[in-house]
């Protein structure tokens, strides 16, 4: 078989789910768990995270499972967000990727703090006085392999969990992916394709002692602890797809232009695009630099817009080899994002390379 008609043939795989599974903009919050569409990453929200087809390494579990078998051997990266600056939100995530064989195994850890809280009564509505501090958080196992030169699959499993401090709601969530690479004899990686399937997985249900008060016993003349039933809520799956291209001038220099379409199960679907430049030393790439726009419907409308983001996104990596083989890279990325309220987001990184 050619390879211009496993091109073909991919190409109609990725895109018969996209017929199948469409956004419902009418369902719009409704989904719980909405932290699970945050990109905590600093490197691919520099264009929010529409490298779906060519993500590689320790961040791929947060776009597309399938890139994370693309590393020499160890990887290790942390990130902090700063989430709509003013808001007081922050994301703090670990990732540690290892090559195993012809794949690669991933653990991420990421938790987000939404700052104190002031605790209101029916009493005392303007405050007590005592505080809370919520907590997101969700941690994640990924297995992804290579089954042949040019595609590769993988998949999370992620447990959520979301607390104060007598209330808690837990669920289980996957995340599957494939990558599909091509090109030219010198440059056999420079079309890439991609599609991921995220957030598929229980539904969550909060419960705890912070659900249970004190009332009078129906037909009784005693009191007894009596609990609210909280009700249910789904994940926010999706479905995403995307390609990328890259340019290439001389041995140096990189350009690629990347493609992306997301169909969200509870929101509005969005489109991307986005490009990214690398600077190639000593067969290394040590400097990168992105942006990337995604729309929806409404974002550019003050009265339609039902997202705080404005859809811009930019960021840049510097990586510095640390030994003297060139192997071991010390990488350091920065990303933003605009937003319409608030005064955007703002993510740091470091990564490891060994």
């Amino acid at each position: 078989m050619s390879r211009m008609r496993k091109i073909h043939l991919i190409t109609g795989a990725l895109m018969l789910p996209v017929a199948l599974m469409a956004g419902n903009p009418d369902r719009t919050g409704q989904a719980g768990a909405s932290e699970l569409l945050i990109n905590p990453w600093a490197q691919s929200s520099g264009w929010y995270g529409l490298n779906i087809s060519s993500v590689r390494g320790v961040e791929a579990p947060g776009v597309n499972v399938a890139g994370l078998c693309f590393l020499n051997n160890t990887q290790i990266e942390f990130s902090r967000t700063e989430w709509l600056v003013g808001s007081d939100i922050n994301l703090n995530t670990f990732g540690f990727a290892q090559k195993v064989g012809d794949g690669a195994i991933g653990l991420t850890l990421t938790s987000m703090g939404l700052g104190e809280i002031e605790v209101t009564t029916t009493d005392n509505p303007d405050g007590t006085g005592a505080y809370y501090k919520p907590r997101f958080s969700n941690i994640g196992i990924s297995y992804a392999r290579k089954f042949a030169d040019y595609l590769s699959g993988g998949i999370t499993l992620r447990v959520i969990s979301e607390s104060i401090a007598d209330v808690k709601a837990i669920g289980v969530a996957m995340d599957v992916g494939i990558q599909y690479i091509s090109g030219s004899e010198e440059h056999p990686e420079q079309v890439k394709m991609g599609i991921a399937l995220k957030n598929i997985g229980t539904p969550m249900q909060f419960d705890g002692d912070g659900l249970s008060f004190r009332g009078n016993v129906p037909d009784g003349d005693y009191d007894m602890t009596q609990e609210f039933r909280s009700e249910s809520f789904e994940l926010p799956s999706l479905l995403t797809i995307g390609g990328s291209y890259d340019f290439y001038f001389g041995q140096t220099h990189r350009l690629t232009v990347v493609g992306n379409f997301v169909s969200n199960s509870f929101y509005k679907d969005q489109l991307g695009a986005g490009l990214e430049y690398g600077l190639k030393v000593k067969n290394k790439e040590l400097f990168m630099l992105r942006a990337g726009y995604r729309y929806e419907t409404g974002i550019t409308d003050d009265v339609e817009r039902t997202t705080a983001s404005t859809g811009i996104a930019a960021g840049l990596t510097f990586q510095y080899p640390i030994d003297k083989s060139g192997e071991t890279l010390l990488g350091l990325s920065y990303s933003y994002r605009t937003s319409y309220q608030y005064n955007g987001s703002h993510c740091f990184g470091f990564r490891l390379s060994l």
